[in-house]
């Protein structure tokens, strides 16, 4: 089963289900916010992705951080930070069981999906 992880309010996340819903895939969405995220998945996600690539760093929550803070990130500071702050997260993450992409792109959900 592939699973659509994020927020609901968020215009890329309203997106992607969108295409999945007009392409007939079946997912589970899964609300960071409701649902919570573990540890344990954050960090195969990081290991697998980097925690680069999964910080969401254009958001309101990263802007609102002090200087310290984002002037001193790394990968723990960063799962951390993404733990106590899912919003943190760049949006949506897809997980299809196999594979994870981070991000919506029409075009990439069509080459992994279609």
């Amino acid at each position: 089963m592939i699973t659509l992880y994020g927020i609901p309010n968020c215009d890329t996340i309203k997106k992607a289900r969108k295409w999945l819903e007009s392409n007939q895939i079946e997912y589970r969405f899964h609300d960071f916010r409701k649902d919570g995220l573990d540890a344990e998945r954050l960090n195969s996600w990081v290991d697998e992705l980097g925690w680069e690539l999964l910080l969401n760093k254009r958001g309101t929550t990263w802007r609102q951080q002090p200087d310290e803070v984002k002037n001193q990130i790394d990968q723990s500071s960063a799962i951390a930070l993404m733990l106590e702050y899912p919003a943190m997260i760049k949006r949506p993450v897809l997980d299809t069981g196999d594979v994870r992409k981070v991000g919506f792109k029409d075009t990439e959900y069509s080459a992994l999906l279609g």
